[in-house]
């Protein structure tokens, strides 16, 4: 168990502090040694709960968080409810570490409408900042979203083409009408009126309104084949049919269950999943999955109310009722949170009987198998990693397992922006806060030299070394990274880059470091006081590890490159653009991909940059076709 221990002068200060806090609802904050948040929590009574947490830490992390504690800040409220509003408006400000999170920051799928538009698209996105265009999220599942589209485009046939207005620069239908995938407003085969008719039925069907959509496409059959039109009779048949057949796949529950949410989660240790189930008229609409981190080790009741509160502060629907785990307490609170962000009363309610207890049964036995599988996954590559690091060790005859890897790699053109990079791999996986830059000062910009450039870093690096360990633990200038000596030390060349590193750290091969090249032509391992490389075969573990590795330093060091190359010509190319400042700048090289691209994009193409207002970009564009860049 880690931690520092509680020191006499923090024990009393903390203890002041808690001495102050109100007795009344509300969220209290805790900061560690550097200022930093490190848990937000809510509560009836702040003085009570805050007490809680000191006087019995149960689990590992429980006890961590307690002692990296260094002081604690309070806010009150008028209630409960508002507590568990500002609780998770401060988690998701501060992302702290103690708290229940959804694994990786990434930005989960949505499904997008441009209402802003004569004839709006449908199109996946994983944005929803753009107050003009309708929503559909979050979901779990990038591949089932695209495939709900593939759905929803043959059933309702709206445009799959790009830009504000449809159709091609050729004025012809695109092969989307002849399959019977789009009506082709782009010729005026359909009028804006029935195209909003379609569309109208998108947001029907991602809202779950099931009934209403058979009962539509029906009536529009009916009216086809009394007017004799029975070509586009049996297309509303077909289109009814796979409607049918795609909700009686998914009907689970009686249509008298209603549009409910049943959510439940399973927690073991430090990792968690959530299950959210989306009943709409009795139809499994979706099922998402979650994995949580759980680093303070809360219970089911805790991770579940957390996972509620952040899943529906970034869902575009709430529905009426959501259906939870009997360990879940303050359900009138709960609801009460959600009621105010839904604008609606929403009640949540523990599943006893029936169909919706059924479906709370399912969702658990999902989540838990979820979380085993997740499991047996992660000991396989941890075993995987054992196995690749102990093959190194035999191979290459280290002393040691190389438990620690750092890998340099330089990247430059023609000599310019040359930048290097040290990446770290611990326990045979990536260490990404251990990774490094280095902007490589020694040489004449344009004449490239990757001996010297490599004779420099590793130079540096070990100085650095050196200089760390002057530095006491918890002084603020120590770098952890640079701190640690490395088991291995991998360059990224052949006989030459190796003869330049061992010079240049010599100070690590003296405390033991082994340091080895690899060279890319027939993945060579070149080793100091060697004349024959070592030749490992490709399907064994020891040279697909350095291979992950190596090849992770080269694409760190091309984006440190790319990052200053672009830097330098966007300050020549894009600074003086009108209504262009950095954070639109980044927008458009991160859509574009480089400066000349911007540059020849149409009008269509600058007005869909996320982050653009339609204003700008039209201005951007006739400013670029005016002055015949």
């Amino acid at each position: 168990m880690s931690g520092a221990p509680v020191s006499e002068g923090r024990r009393s200060r903390l203890l002041e502090q808690r001495r102050t806090l109100p007795d009344g609802p509300g969220v209290y904050l805790f900061h560690n040694a550097k200022g930093k948040v490190i848990y937000v929590g809510k509560a009836k009574s702040i003085r009570k709960r805050v007490a809680s947490h000191f006087s019995n830490p149960v689990t590992r992390g429980a006890t961590e968080m307690v002692d990296e504690i260094e002081s604690v800040e309070f806010l009150l409220v008028a209630s409960e409810s508002e507590a568990l509003l500002v609780e998770q408006n401060f988690i998701k400000q501060y992302q702290p570490k103690f708290n229940i999170r959804l694994r990786d920051d990434k930005s989960y799928p949505y499904i997008a409408i441009s209402m802003d538009e004569p004839f709006p698209r449908v199109y996946f996105t994983r944005e929803r900042h753009r107050k003009s265009r309708v929503y559909f999220g979050p979901y779990s599942s990038a591949k089932r979203t695209r495939g709900t589209l593939e759905v929803l485009g043959k059933v309702f046939q709206f445009r799959s083409c790009q830009g504000v207005e449809p159709g091609r620069r050729s004025g012809s239908p695109c092969l989307d009408f002849y399959i019977k995938r789009c009506g082709a407003p782009c010729v005026g085969h359909v009028d804006q009126a029935g195209y909003r008719e379609a569309i109208d039925g998108v947001i029907a069907f991602l809202s779950g309104r099931y009934r209403e959509i058979e009962r539509d496409i029906e009536a529009k059959m009916r009216e086809a084949a009394e007017r004799q039109d029975y070509e586009q009779a049996a297309l509303e048949r077909n289109r009814l049919n796979a409607v049918k057949s795609l909700l009686q796949r998914q009907r689970v529950a009686n249509e008298a269950v209603g549009t409910i949410d049943a959510v439940a989660v399973a927690v073991s240790g430090t990792e968690a999943n959530a299950q959210v189930f989306q009943l709409r008229d009795g139809v499994l609409s979706d099922r998402q999955s979650f994995y949580l981190d759980n680093v303070a080790e809360e219970g089911l009741g805790e991770v579940s109310r957390e996972f509620i509160l952040q899943y529906y502060a970034g869902a575009t629907v709430i529905p009426p009722q959501v259906v939870v785990q009997s360990e879940v307490e303050d359900l009138d609170v709960l609801a009460e949170a959600l009621s105010t962000q839904r604008g609606r009363r929403v009640e949540v309610r523990a599943a006893e009987r029936g169909d919706k207890r059924r479906i709370l049964e399912l969702a658990e036995r999902n989540a838990q198998l979820a979380l085993d599988q997740e499991k047996l996954k992660a000991e396989r590559r941890r075993q995987q990693r054992v196995e690749a690091l102990d093959d190194l060790q035999e191979a290459l005859g280290l002393e040691t397992l190389p438990l620690r890897i750092e890998c340099f790699d330089i990247s430059n053109l023609m000599g310019t922006h040359t930048v290097a990079s040290m990446v770290v791999f611990e326990g045979g996986a990536p260490k990404k806060s251990d990774y490094r830059r280095f902007t490589i000062r020694s040489l004449e910009e344009g004449v490239p030299d990757d001996f010297a450039a490599m004779s420099e870093v590793l130079s540096r690096r070990f100085a650095q070394w050196e200089r760390q360990q002057d530095l006491s633990p918890h002084d603020p200038d120590r770098n952890e990274s640079f701190a640690t000596l490395p088991s291995l030390v991998v360059i990224d060349g052949g006989k030459g880059q190796l003869s330049q590193g061992v010079a240049a750290l010599q100070g690590f091969l003296d405390r033991g470091v082994a340091v080895v090249s690899l060279a890319k032509r027939i993945e060579e391992v070149f080793l100091p006081g060697r004349p024959a490389p070592v030749v490992l075969g490709h399907d064994t573990p020891a040279l697909q590890l350095l291979q992950r590795v190596r090849d992770e330093a080269h694409r760190f060091a091309i984006t440190h490159h790319r990052q200053r190359r672009d830097k330098a010509m966007t300050t020549s190319i894009l600074d003086d653009l009108p209504g262009i400042g950095p954070t639109r700048r980044r927008a458009l090289l991160n859509h574009f991909g480089s400066p000349d691209r911007v540059l020849a994009a149409s009008r269509e193409e600058l007005e869909s940059v996320p982050g653009l207002p339609g204003k700008t970009a039209r201005r951007l564009h006739d400013f670029l076709h005016k002055s015949g860049r």
